[in-house]
């Protein structure tokens, strides 16, 4: 009897000891960093001009090195305000929602048609869009925050409502043109290796981590898209000249100009967008709508003593 109460202690012993090191093991093979839980947002309320129609708005931001397509926008001395980007409850907490949204916008009896698509990303917009920002929104936006990690992996939860209609092109005409094709949603992690020449921002492209999110989905919790380095990356994203902008040594907005893959690097600049949309300004799908949460950077023990 006692030696059968010795050998069951014994193998409960075993067991506690065997499941501590294997939770150390995986401790010690990968750090996770959080970057946004979406629970803090900045709220500030913004009337719009008499002209159009005079509502006031509330205006979402998220803080830190978070930024979102919400906007406002002043043009000809008309103040209006875009919200694409939204806190919603999820549990005890709050997730960020993205949704394409084609507003209408009606002035001395025209009425306007104009579609936004709900995107976070790290970076930061200008405070007031103005009308030299109306045909490229990108240029109100300096993409990515200086950073050196060389993360394994980026983690999120999201879930997506995807139409199943074909795209649209309206750019605050009066007009909506159909085009071809589907949106989908997408989040992307780009790593950069960033230097500035008489006043061109160039870059090589370090990291690179694509997902499409093409179909409806309920929550994917803990969905792990792995950072692929150097031209490892290349089918996953093309590199770009014209997209991306940031601000040069002078304060002007210049376009970043990505020039080769060279995973051998250390990053200077990340950025990372997540959006319901994939296509350019102004075109997409209306009712696309992309959630996200709990978003964060891995390390593994090889991309830990890379980055060191």
């Amino acid at each position: 009897m006692k030696t059968n109460r010795f050998l069951a202690g014994v193998l409960v012993a075993f067991a506690i000891i065997t499941l501590l090191f294997v939770t150390c093991s995986l401790s010690a093979q990968e750090r996770v960093e959080v970057l946004s839980d979406f629970e803090h947002w900045n709220e500030r309320s913004i009337k719009e001009s008499a002209l159009i129609g005079g509502k006031t708005k509330t205006l979402y931001k998220l803080g830190g090195t978070w930024d979102c397509s919400n906007a406002h926008a002043k043009a000809m001395g008309v103040d209006k305000v875009s919200v694409s980007v939204r806190p919603e409850k999820r549990g005890n907490g709050t997730c960020c929602r993205m949704e394409s949204t084609l507003e209408t916008v009606s002035a001395i009896g025209i009425n306007f048609k104009a579609l936004a698509t709900g995107s976070i990303y790290i970076g930061k917009m200008i405070d007031v869009v103005g009308m030299q920002q109306s045909s490229d929104p990108n240029s109100a936006i300096d993409m990515g925050v200086p950073f050196t990690g060389r993360p394994s992996a980026l983690i999120l939860d999201y879930k997506a409502l995807i139409q199943n209609q074909q795209a649209v092109y309206a750019p605050a005409k009066t007009k909506v043109k159909a085009v071809e094709g589907h949106d989908a949603g997408h989040i992307t992690l780009i790593l950069q290796h960033r230097w500035e020449e008489n006043g061109h921002v160039y870059a090589y492209r370090v990291g690179t981590a694509v997902q499409k999110i093409d179909r409806t989905s309920d929550w994917q919790n803990d969905f792990r898209l792995p950072v692929q380095y150097g031209v490892d990356g290349k089918g996953l994203k093309e590199l770009s000249n014209n997209r991306h902008k940031t601000h040069n040594s002078k304060g002007e907005m210049v376009c970043i100009e990505e020039v080769d893959w060279r995973g051998d690097l250390t990053p200077t600049h990340i950025v990372i967008q997540i959006s319901a949309g994939s296509m350019p300004p102004f075109t997409g799908c209306p009712g696309n709508v992309v959630w996200a949460d709990n978003i964060r950077l891995a390390y593994d023990n090889a991309s830990l003593a890379q980055a060191k």
